[in-house]
């Protein structure tokens, strides 16, 4: 039985990929990845990747899992080469009669599925890595840069503005009124999971020793020797900060789950600003809501 496509997205620890595996059993359904973090292979602990503490393979319970783990961190990424794969994954799944289910809390990569993406400039590691950098260091002097309008804080959209700017002078929203194109999935039935604020807090600090146990402290040393800009994924910077010997292991963690509270309290946000869920789910998923979707 196949069924029109899904995209199942939620803040960090909300139990999105669980309840994605689940629909994918009562769907005949292959789960996509669309999380920036997860499709890294080597770090499946820190970017809390369904493959964590399990061999990485093109399936889990017999369910195909596309577009994880598949890039060397010395790898970059840009989100219309997300597209182009998730396009492919896409269109596999529709030849073999299974059905598509994205999964993810990245809002550009789902904002992209469902709306395309206008046309963008290349942009050079001199210029990227310039903007992280200022990033890093004073996001608020960063921010001063960029227009009045643009009101985003977030420390990946603001680098990734700055960037635009250095490599082309021109600024991004110049480039954003471009019309759009390469949607794949604009009909796609949304899902919401979204927890109250005090059950995240608590997933997020038990998930926290589970990634160090599972591995966490050896997915930061190949950061480190890769080169890959820990700041793309919390947890990274904390642990990389750790075996620096700047921060010990307790500091370490605290300021982990401190930053991926605040890290789900801005997916919450962009959640309610930017995202149209047809269904949202306000507590932990079982196996029942997904049943019950599915009479619907």
């Amino acid at each position: 039985m196949t069924h029109q496509a899904y995209i199942i997205t939620g803040p960090t620890a909300s139990g999105k990929s669980d309840f994605a595996h689940i629909l994918a059993h009562h769907t005949n359904g292959v789960i996509i990845n669309c999380d920036s973090v997860q499709i890294y292979q080597g770090i499946e602990n820190i970017s809390a990747s369904p493959f964590a503490n399990r061999p990485v393979s093109d399936s889990i319970d017999n369910i195909p899992y596309k577009l994880f783990s598949i890039l060397p961190l010395t790898q970059q990424i840009s989100v219309s080469d997300y597209l182009a794969l998730a396009r492919q994954e896409y269109d596999l799944a529709v030849s073999d009669g299974k059905t598509p289910i994205f999964v993810g809390g990245t809002g550009y990569y789902i904002n992209a599925l469902i709306n395309g993406i206008s046309p963008m400039p290349d942009i050079s590691d001199s210029s990227r890595n310039r903007a992280r950098d200022m990033v890093a260091q004073d996001i608020t002097n960063a921010r001063k840069l960029l227009p009045p309008d643009f009101s985003a804080t977030d420390p990946q959209r603001v680098a990734r503005a700055l960037e635009v700017y250095f490599e082309t002078g021109h600024h991004l929203s110049e480039f954003q009124r471009i019309p759009r194109t390469g949607a794949v999935i604009p009909d796609a039935i949304r899902i919401l999971i979204n927890p109250p604020a005090d059950i995240l807090r608590q997933r997020i600090s038990e998930r926290i020793p589970q990634m160090l146990s599972g591995g966490a402290i050896d997915e930061a040393k190949s950061i480190i020797e890769s080169g890959w800009d820990e700041r793309r994924a919390i947890g990274a910077s904390q642990l990389c900060s750790h075996l620096r010997g700047e921060k010990n292991i307790d500091d370490c963690i605290t300021d982990w789950i401190n930053k991926t509270n605040q890290y789900a309290k801005r997916q919450r946000t962009w959640f309610r600003t930017q995202y149209n869920p047809d269904i949202e789910i306000s507590h932990t998923p079982t196996e029942k809501d997904v049943l019950e979707i599915i009479k619907k």
